[in-house]
């Protein structure tokens, strides 16, 4: 029996395999992926989000050939990941997301009239679940889980009537959730709007959107004119450690930090020819996966924290404000010229003599300032409800583990 139990239920679950409470197991299609054509979209294990589950629409794509529809989904269909990193990862068919095509890399269950889809797709969200895909997926080469494996999973099912009151409780425990993914989303965009309309683009000597109370045009100068540069200093892995000096790591900047850095949780045994912050300083990274990966700047407020390899070091002089200068190469034309500068294929790089090249435009340090505030904010008011969606996330998990046996 469950930990957590709704009143007036009783009787012992039944252990089943999923092919006992599903049926089809089918493979999807192979079909290429092109231009959204506005109706038929296409579904591939990228486009299932990762934390959420739900089908990511922000740039749909249509399916190439003639469309067959034996791979359409539909109500009560589950689709599962059955090869790569994302083995496992399920996806729960909702209306609201279209005419959808399934591609061959995922495989497709429906749920049957004597089961709910919603619980049993809440059971691959548990820990025992994912326990089982990375047993069941172990391979000598790439994971993956085969229709027959997914067919083969047990769990523990009670009547009909239980599983709706337990699905519409998480159903409703999930759009409260689902609503605050999209409080977060909206703020991020009202922000990704409002950078583009305070940092100018190229030969603009002023934003479009400004503060009332000022006035004076913004100037333009090269980076170097601007800023003292220099380099962090490289760390291996088995230089970190979990207590020392803190430490920051060119990859941080794309998981972790925001346009400015006062928090670091990462550590290492200080070099004798370690590099440490003085304060102030902006990094970008040296090297990414892609252009727009190190595109992107950050400020460092705290003096003392070890700088580490792959960073691009500036020292702005007096008249700028660190963290506006984070923010104006994170964003319009700089932003742009730095993607165009950075070199390489499967890796990429940016020099600090490519960043010195940059036309930066910035106002009066007085106006630097009050941007900067306002941005503090923003980030402030998404961080506070980042952890909110994060505590509702942890307390859906624990309520998993409770519901379900």
């Amino acid at each position: 029996m469950p930990k957590l139990r709704f009143p007036g239920f009783e009787g012992e679950w039944t252990k089943k395999r999923l092919s006992e409470v599903a049926t089809g197991f089918d493979y999807g299609m192979n079909a290429a992926a092109i231009k959204f054509d506005g109706t038929n979209q296409y579904i591939r294990i990228t486009d299932i989000d990762d934390e959420s589950r739900c089908y990511n629409q922000s740039n749909p794509v249509s399916p190439a050939g003639i469309l067959d529809e034996k791979y359409l989904v539909g109500v009560n269909d589950i689709l599962f990941a059955r090869t790569g990193a994302s083995t496992g990862k399920s996806y729960l068919y909702k209306e609201t997301d279209g005419k959808l095509y399934f591609a061959g890399f995922l495989i497709r269950v429906t749920v049957n009239a004597e089961n709910n889809s919603i619980f049993v797709f809440n059971t691959t969200l548990t820990q025992k679940y994912n326990k089982w895909v990375q047993l069941t997926s172990m391979r000598s080469g790439q994971p993956g889980i085969n229709s027959q494996e997914y067919a083969s999973y047990t769990d523990f099912y009670p009547m009909l009537n239980e599983q709706n009151k337990i699905a519409k409780f998480l159903n409703m425990f999930e759009l409260r959730i689902s609503k605050q993914r999209q409080l977060i989303e909206t703020l991020k965009k009202y922000k990704r709007g409002l950078l583009s309309a305070i940092f100018p683009e190229k030969d603009k000597a002023t934003p479009i959107y400004r503060l009332s109370e000022f006035t004076e045009p913004w100037e333009q100068r090269k980076a170097v004119d601007i800023a003292e540069y220099s380099k962090g200093n490289g760390y291996s892995k088995s230089d970190l450690t979990e207590s020392g000096t803190p430490i920051i790591l060119y990859g941080r900047l794309y998981t972790k930090y925001q346009f400015v850095i006062n928090e670091v949780d990462t550590f290492a045994i200080p070099k004798a020819s370690a590099v440490y912050s003085q304060g102030n300083e902006v990094i970008i990274p040296a090297s990414g996966e892609t252009a727009e990966d190190i595109a992107r700047a950050s400020a460092v407020e705290k003096p003392g924290v070890l700088l580490g390899g792959d960073l691009n070091i500036l020292r702005p002089f007096d008249f700028i404000n660190p963290s506006f200068l984070a923010l104006a190469i994170s964003s319009g034309e700089p932003q742009k010229e730095l993607e165009k500068r950075a070199q390489g294929k499967s890796v990429v790089h940016i020099h600090n003599s490519d960043i010195q090249e940059i036309i930066i435009s910035y106002p009066a340090r007085i106006e630097q300032d009050q941007i900067v505030a306002i941005f503090r904010r923003l980030d402030h008011l998404i961080t506070l409800h980042q952890r909110e969606l994060e505590l509702f996330t942890k307390y859906k998990l624990g309520l998993l583990q409770q519901l379900f046996i």
